[in-house]
């Protein structure tokens, strides 16, 4: 289809204003993270590094973003495992109820994430009597990055040639021996993809968060939220924000050029 001049411009234009509509408040608690005015106070009639160095030296900010970074290290790790696992016997087995399990492994990743907060929260505290911690935070999380693991594993092996396992197994190779040398090589970008995906979503996740964490403990979401309104670390909190931000645009920016420099490679 082929546009007018004049209809790309429009186009052009209305893209611009949406673009500028998303990204002018992020690059608002940019500025602000650097501004030298505390009440930040617009324009800025100075920039300073102050925040920075307050934030850095913040034990609260120190120890909610080793919580953050471990959390999602942990929950990214397993989700690597049981993502590829399910997208592995979906797509290479026919069995009765299938659909329905590619559903519920879907489901997690569409349902609002105060439900799913309260129902775990009603799992780990009334049927099971698990004390919420930092453990019930790693498993609440893995239920939703499982979906991007999926997601991605699923979609290569979609693409992956069936008849070089065949040909492997064959030729004498086991099961095992089969995935390391003939499936995995091919599914190491998805994986790579897939787990930055589900990283970046567990770093900066606060609802789910919020209703299964234990009391006294924090991640870098959770330590903005309870600092937002406090006049003395709002400044610091500018800065946490910025951190989070590059934090969870940088994995997704990956997890993109993988998926595309492999759809070109193609």
């Amino acid at each position: 289809m082929r546009l007018s001049r004049s209809a790309k411009g429009i186009l052009g234009l209305i893209t611009g204003l949406v673009l500028l509509f998303i990204y002018a408040p992020l690059l608002l608690v940019v500025v602000n993270s650097f501004n030298a005015d505390r009440t930040f106070g617009w324009p800025p009639q100075g920039f300073t590094l102050e925040w920075w160095t307050r934030a850095f030296e913040n034990d609260g900010v120190r120890s909610a973003l080793v919580s953050s970074l471990w959390v999602g290290a942990v929950a990214t790790l397993i989700a690597l495992v049981l993502g590829t696992l399910l997208a592995l016997a979906l797509q290479r087995y026919r069995f009765f109820g299938r659909d329905v399990v590619n559903l519920l492994v879907i489901l997690p990743i569409a349902l609002p994430g105060i439900v799913t907060g309260i129902a775990l929260n009603n799992m780990f505290t009334t049927i099971l009597g698990v004390p919420l911690s930092m453990f019930t935070v790693v498993v609440a999380h893995a239920t939703f990055c499982i979906v991007t693991v999926f997601n991605n594993v699923i979609a290569r092996l979609r693409r992956v040639n069936p008849g070089l396992e065949e040909a492997s197994a064959d030729l004498g190779a086991g099961v095992f021996t089969t995935f390391w040398q003939v499936t995995f090589p091919q599914l190491r970008s998805a994986l790579l993809a897939g787990g930055l995906l589900a990283f970046a979503l567990s770093f900066d996740e606060i609802i789910v968060t919020t209703f299964t964490i234990g009391a006294g403990e924090t991640t870098l979401p959770i330590w903005i939220l309870q600092n937002l309104f406090r006049p003395n670390q709002a400044p610091v909190v500018n800065v946490v924000a910025v951190v989070l931000i590059v934090v969870s645009i940088v994995p997704i920016w990956l997890a993109q050029k993988l998926s595309s420099d492999t759809v070109a490679g193609k």
